[in-house]
């Protein structure tokens, strides 16, 4: 724990004074600082002027990270027949239906997205409960009920990522890892934040975009002008 608290300190600061930096900035700082023995993710927060207990100001959605996360991703396929064959096909880890929903309600989750075809619903539909807190529900409006199984496996094996703003209005993801060239990791960046900025609801009021921040898994995070981080 004490090389720990001697890197995380270091890593402060270096960032102190730092806030509100370019996107290159802030990721040339967070990789200079992720300095654990291993690949440390980079994950984005951004808090959101939102209250999404109302239904029109709730925000989700999907981008494809134009560099991927760099993370294996594990993808369970709710499915029968052709399109079970399909998935697997498509390299889905786990196919199943009322089987794979046994599996899941005895406590086993070994993926990281849930996909399902729209038949497999009301099975599916049972495990709202275990799938819903843990953002793993198949939603049509983020791709993952659909007929085209295919094409959703291979999005979320491509590096797909979908938000889901929290109930203290901010939305995070990792967008990528420490050993990532820095270009790349701006680009996912601003791709992040172009996606999140165009899933602006309706009932959204003032300002929306409030902060923009990343850090490495164990690193502080640090700041980026939102203006910048937009393109604006």
């Amino acid at each position: 724990m004490a090389k720990l608290g001697k890197r995380t300190a270091a890593a402060r600061e270096a960032f102190a004074g730092k806030e509100f930096v370019t996107v290159e900035e802030a990721v040339a700082l967070v990789k200079a600082n992720a300095s654990a023995k291993f690949d440390e993710s980079v994950e984005i927060a951004m808090n959101l002027g939102v209250d999404p207990r109302h239904a029109d100001q709730m925000v989700r959605g999907k981008v494809s990270l134009p560099n991927g996360t760099g993370k294996e991703v594990r993808v369970a396929v709710f499915a029968r027949g052709d399109k079970a064959e399909e998935a697997k096909a498509a390299g889905a880890d786990i196919v199943g239906a009322e089987d794979l929903m046994e599996t899941v309600q005895g406590g086993k989750i070994d993926f990281d997205r849930c996909i399902a075809t729209p038949d497999m619903m009301p099975v599916v539909g049972r495990l709202g409960k275990v799938l819903g807190p843990r953002n793993l529900m198949p939603n049509p409006k983020v791709g993952t009920v659909t007929m085209d199984i295919k094409e959703a496996v291979e999005a979320a094996k491509g590096g797909e990522v979908q938000f889901k703003v929290e109930k203290a209005g901010i939305v995070h993801a990792g967008i990528g890892k420490a050993s990532f060239d820095e270009g790349k990791l701006a680009e996912n960046v601003r791709a992040f934040v172009d996606a999140v900025s165009k899933a602006k609801p309706a009932g959204a009021k003032g300002s929306y975009l409030k902060k923009v921040s990343i850090s490495s898994t164990m690193g502080p995070g640090v700041s980026i002008d939102v203006e910048n981080a937009t393109g604006n």
